[in-house]
């Protein structure tokens, strides 16, 4: 007798990574066969690639309607985060050492800024938020106003967890207004939310990560309004106008323009379509026992929804819900394994029992409504069955 058919996986961690586009993988292709050289090579294979790295840079630069100086490559998000934070605290550290985030960074900010403050000499506030993940304006204005030796602000403008959304521009403007340089992690809202140009949030320093929009992984970019020029972080040849030391991933680059090209200036993430199925998760997650919603209402990311549960934790969550073919997250993929409460949970208040049991659901462009329909059909047993231990 034939055994019944395997359900495919449900892919709820979209937030994690995306698959790389096909199209993509094509435009990408061409850089790692017939564009092989070196870009900084002088002779005619290299400046071939060189033409094709400045190609690149242009076509950024033109979405992002800035100069394309201001476009810096690095190997992702991570790296971008770490050049602006470090390069740029290092770079003003003679007119202060005191510097400004918010609690709920991704830990690619949150540990450059606690390094700096550890072994560096550097003073750090972590600026508080409230019960949905949110910073207040009016919080950061007294703190600049008690600290004036602040020269950097950081605060991500979509939270990767809980998916809140910050008032990044108006905090742009407020340090504008101070001269106090600003930092936002925008990893989590390219593809999501809706794209002008990058001076849409008022901040000097952008980070930037393709593999959160359909494009490869190892591949970021980093804003850096001119004329700053924050102290490099690593060491080696001249590239990226003395920036970013190390021989430019070509590929990688062309698969990052291709995909801000193809999926951020008109999202790729659906608001309409996500929003309703996310919607639907919520309703479905808070009527069960014992679990608590952690994403907010409005100013959200349409596409996550996360809560806790009571009674568990977030590995043996994820483990179980993997053996169903779910994939999901309990927090930032960089730091799954983590016995450690969430981070994020923790500064909204969440007692730590709860805080180390978080569900995300992250979806996307391949998600649909009997994906949502199989997730709720098997939750209610799911935890129950984590509760009793068997």
């Amino acid at each position: 007798m034939p055994s019944a058919p395997v359900p495919a996986p449900v892919y709820f961690d979209y937030n994690a990574t995306t698959p790389l586009d096909p199209a993509v993988l094509q435009a990408m292709l061409p850089l790692l066969g017939k564009t092989w050289g070196n870009p900084s090579s002088v002779h005619a294979i290299g400046q071939t690639a060189r033409a094709a790295l400045d190609t690149a840079r242009y076509r950024l630069a033109s979405l992002w309607r800035c100069k394309p100086s201001e476009v810096v490559f690095t190997g992702g998000g991570t790296e971008s985060n770490n050049l602006a934070i470090l390069g740029t605290a290092r770079l003003l550290k003679p007119r202060g050492r005191h510097l400004i985030c918010s609690a709920v960074e991704h830990p690619a900010a949150l540990h450059a800024f606690r390094s700096l403050q550890q072994h560096e000499g550097f003073e750090l506030s972590l600026l508080p938020v409230d019960a949905e993940g949110r910073v207040s304006v009016s919080d950061l204005e007294s703190l600049l106003s008690q600290r004036p030796d602040t020269t950097l602000v950081s605060v991500m403008t979509a939270n990767n967890e809980v998916g809140t959304i910050q008032p990044v521009a108006e905090i742009g403007a407020l340090c504008r207004a101070r001269g106090v340089k600003f930092h936002t992690d925008a990893v989590q809202a390219f593809g999501k939310l809706p794209f002008r140009d990058i001076h849409q949030f008022e901040a000097d320093l952008v980070s930037v990560c393709a593999h959160k929009f359909h494009g490869p992984k190892g591949s970021g970019a980093l804003f850096i309004k001119s004329p700053l020029q924050p102290l490099p972080t690593q060491w080696g040849g001249g590239h990226e106008n003395e920036r970013r030391a190390g021989t430019e991933n070509l590929a990688a680059i062309v698969g990052l323009v291709t995909a801000f090209e193809r999926f951020v200036v008109t999202p790729v993430f659906d608001p309409a379509q996500l929003l309703s199925l996310t919607q639907r998760l919520a309703t479905g997650a808070a009527a069960l026992p014992g679990v608590t919603l952690r994403s907010p209402a409005s100013d959200r990311l349409s596409n996550t929804i996360a809560f806790s549960v009571q009674g568990t934790d977030g590995i043996a969550l994820m483990a179980t819900l993997d053996l169903e073919g779910i994939c999901a997250s309990s927090g930032s993929a960089c730091s799954a394994g983590s016995l450690e409460p969430s981070h994020v949970l923790a500064a909204m208040g969440v007692p730590t029992n709860e805080a180390n049991a978080l569900v995300r659901f992250s979806l996307g462009r391949g998600s649909t409504s009997e994906e949502v329909d199989r997730v709720l059909s098997i939750l209610p047993e799911l935890l129950q069955r984590l509760r009793s231990g068997r």
